[in-house]
């Protein structure tokens, strides 16, 4: 196939007019998509070779309502746009594969960017333009003649790593518009310019949601206002309050940061004191009459626990006992979180300060020295 060959520093890539057709045969659809009356099923990630395809996939897919609701609607306002559009181009702006195969590239003559591109024996990874692409599919399925007249914009990227794609992923979606705040701190551990300490505290939101022993298990939002299924806190906001602890306190956790246990560890107090915080307030935590376990109670309950590990976190053992004597007189605070005269009882002028007060009533109680915090806080640029 003919191709232009664009260099842009380090980096050759290659911009093709594919036959709408011949695309349709080459790429491979990672998530499920819908019509009326049909589906394109997602073909499975292969084996290791194939990690990428898995990324992408979970990220896609990370809550169960999404994928469906979002791709069923988007899907069909693109296939109605390709149906309607005369005069405009359908799809002007380039869809972005992927392929881990060297292509071979053979210029002609005294052109030598532009060429014969040769085309990989496996199916394209589709890093940006899925839903294009699928709407694209069932116009197809519809209007046989008139999409075999189309040529679609492709821009290929080849025989990079798997890295490589997964860093382009981030890069083409990190926009409010296409994957939120919340979603990207999944893709923080993928990315070579992401520093140690957000790599780490997105390692600790991770364990928080997925590990069977986690108070916020399946509690935390990775997809913002799309999610269907209730939630306490948006991933942004609890990695927000974890990355604000991991830098006051990187200069002692760097060197550690590198190596497997370290997220463990902080995830175990995470964990604990939670748990603690459960067994005092009972039948209050996650009781929708009581601000428990509303964003601001939790971020300001981390902020307590990163005071509380500085003066206590070892040994683990026999840990979570001693917290719960340390912090027993939270029991006698319940009725001070009921959601009715929440906001008269800690009166502020927005959320950040009214976490500062909600930290300060609990270090208080149990007895604790609130740490200052001033060097740690993130930047506005800084929040993911």
């Amino acid at each position: 196939m003919i191709a232009t060959q664009i260099r842009q520093k380090d980096a050759l890539f290659y911009f093709v007019a594919y036959p709408a057709e011949d695309l349709l045969n080459r790429v491979r659809f990672i998530s499920r998509f819908y019509a009326e009356g049909e589906t394109i099923e997602p073909e499975k990630p292969g084996e290791e070779e194939d990690e990428v395809a898995r990324f992408v996939a979970q990220i896609e897919r990370s809550d169960r309502a999404f994928q469906r609701q979002l791709s069923r609607a988007k899907v069909r306002a693109i296939r109605n746009f390709y149906e309607t559009a005369v005069s405009q181009p359908p799809i002007p702006g380039p869809v972005l594969l992927f392929t881990p195969e060297p292509l071979r590239f053979e210029p002609l003559g005294e052109l030598t960017s532009v060429g014969h591109l040769e085309e990989p024996g496996q199916r394209y990874l589709i890093i940006d333009g899925q839903h294009r692409l699928a709407a694209l599919y069932f116009y197809a399925r519809s209007h046989p003649e008139e999409a075999r007249g189309l040529h679609v914009p492709c821009v290929i990227f080849d025989g990079r790593s798997e890295d490589f794609a997964a860093e382009m992923f981030v890069i083409i979606n990190a926009t409010p518009t296409r994957i939120n705040k919340s979603h990207l701190v999944d893709l923080y551990e993928r990315v070579s310019w992401s520093a140690s300490d957000r790599r780490l505290a997105a390692r600790v939101v991770n364990l928080l949601y997925a590990e069977p022993d986690s108070p916020l298990r399946y509690r935390i939002n990775r997809l913002g206002g799309r999610s269907r299924q209730e939630k306490w806190i948006l991933q942004a906001e609890l990695f927000n309050e974890l990355h604000r602890w991991i830098r006051r306190d990187w200069p002692t956790l760097a060197e550690e940061a590198a190596g497997p246990n370290l997220a463990r560890r902080l995830y175990g107090q995470v964990r604990d004191l939670l748990k603690v915080a459960a067994e005092l307030w009972a039948d209050a935590w996650g009781h929708p009459e009581y601000m428990i376990t509303r964003p601001v109670t939790l971020k300001a309950l981390i902020r307590v626990c990163a005071d509380l590990a500085a003066q206590d976190a070892e040994p683990e053992v026999g840990r979570r006992g001693r917290w719960a004597l340390r912090l027993a007189p939270w029991a006698e605070l319940k009725r001070t979180f009921r959601a009715d005269g929440f906001y008269e009882r800690f009166p502020a002028k927005g959320q950040v300060e009214r976490v500062a007060r909600i930290h300060r009533e609990l270090a208080r109680a149990a007895g604790l020295s609130v740490r200052n915090a001033a060097a740690a806080r993130p930047s506005r640029s800084e929040n993911p």
